[in-house]
């Protein structure tokens, strides 16, 4: 036994993006979500939430609901950094919502879902039915170049149930009630640039425990335990590690967690302030050069 038995909800997924106003556009007034909070950061996380950078940075939550209820999106922006260079780890976040099927301009890619890319490169599959009790977003599709591995690990080391598997894929997930996380075999898996994490939450006592099953199973551990502060709000503890192919899995102390992710009336009008006084573009433009694309780590 790898000391780990899952039993926690999945967390945020955690998407790097180059053009904030275009993004949030897009999920806002396209996909219909909410700005659940807004943070804004003078230096590079701790626990490289914004990728491998040290410079200002902002934290944006997105999403249908709650965050304790609901799987949402953590957008990470680095002030400078216009573009990140997609790789094939993600493969799509799952929307079921009969009105954004009917709405949405997408790619039909089967009677019942359609797809659309956002500004940043990141694929939504849109399917016409009804949302279940944890909301519209019913899963992320993520990149295996080992199935065998890969259920190894998330079944056997995690302790996620396996909901479904094919000869090309398998789904994980506690019940069919919460978002999922599903793996589709690719001859190989690359990250790129642009490469986020998925996260779970568990009482901060069982951190120590799941970084020792880490350790034991010879995963690779990128942050080990660590508390983290936002200012004005509540300090998380979190430890991440990797599986087989190299997707970062971050576990989060569920104490704090519930008291930062709590919703904040002033998100959306902290982020518009922060979007109107991004001079990031016109810094550059007066240099005579485009922004940056993130360099390749």
């Amino acid at each position: 036994s790898s000391g780990i038995n899952a039993e926690w909800p999945l967390r945020p997924g955690v998407f790097k993006i180059g053009d904030r106003p275009l993004t949030i556009d897009f999920l806002v007034n396209k996909l219909k979500m909410h700005v659940l909070r807004h943070e804004e950061f003078k230096e590079g996380c701790d626990a490289a939430c914004n990728g491998p950078y040290q410079g200002r940075w902002s934290k944006t939550m997105v999403g249908y609901g709650a965050e304790d209820s609901n799987f949402v999106l953590e957008l990470t922006y680095n002030y400078g950094i216009d573009k990140y260079e997609i790789g094939n780890d993600f493969l799509g976040i799952h929307i079921n919502s009969k009105d954004l099927f009917e709405s949405v301009e997408g790619e039909l890619v089967s009677e019942d879902t359609k797809t659309i890319v956002s500004p940043d490169g990141y694929t939504f599959c849109i399917k016409n039915v009804a949302p279940t009790g944890s909301g519209p977003v019913s899963g992320v599709t993520l990149a295996s170049s080992n199935l065998t591995e890969t259920i190894k690990f998330w079944k056997g080391i995690l302790g996620l149930k396996m909901l479904e598997q094919t000869e090309d894929d398998a789904i994980f997930g506690f019940d069919e009630n919460q978002a999922s996380v599903k793996f589709v075999k690719q001859s190989e898996v690359s990250h790129a640039t642009a490469y986020g994490r998925v996260a779970f939450s568990l009482p901060v006592g069982e951190l120590p425990e799941v970084e020792r099953a880490a350790v034991e199973n010879k995963n690779k551990i990128l942050t080990p335990f660590i508390t983290l502060s936002t200012e004005g709000k509540a300090d998380v503890s979190v430890v991440i590690f990797s599986d087989p192919d190299g997707h970062e899995i971050c576990f989060v102390g569920d104490e704090g967690f519930r008291e930062l992710s709590k919703l904040d009336p002033e998100g959306a009008r902290l982020l518009d302030m922060a979007m109107g006084e991004d001079k990031s573009k016109e810094w550059f433009a007066k240099k005579g050069k485009a922004k940056s694309a993130a360099p390749t780590v």
